[in-house]
């Protein structure tokens, strides 16, 4: 079975190690009171790939809380709650379940019950 060699990722025409030479570089030309700056707002670097889509939205929502008054929040919150409810309540109407399934555990937590007496005497 013949291996297949991965295509090398580019970002600008460079490759992973052009590109942290580069930002490394760049980073060093800034004035010491930026750099000191960055590394206090946590800039660094998280790797080659990218955020996935939902650590997008959990940065962007901790983002934008921080200009957003309680209240705001609160009631986007509340806003959003109502929306996903009425979408599950769409799914649910659009896709019923066919039968309901009941199970009894009664029965046979009884039956273990009665056994482990009997052989305990």
């Amino acid at each position: 079975m013949a291996s297949k060699k991965s295509k090398k990722r580019l970002f600008s025409g460079m490759g992973y190690r052009e590109v942290q030479r580069s930002n490394s570089g760049r980073r060093k030309k800034l004035p010491k009171k930026d750099q000191i700056w960055l590394k206090e707002q946590g800039y660094k670097n998280v790797g080659w790939d990218e955020d996935t889509l939902e650590e997008l939205f959990l940065k962007a929502d901790r983002i934008g809380n921080k200009y957003q008054t309680p209240a705001e929040i609160a009631k986007f919150n509340q806003k959003l709650s109502t929306e996903v409810n009425e979408i599950a309540d769409e799914i649910d109407r659009q896709f019923p379940e066919p039968e309901t399934e009941f199970v009894d555990y009664s029965q046979t937590a009884t039956k273990r019950q009665s056994s482990t007496k009997r052989k305990r005497r």
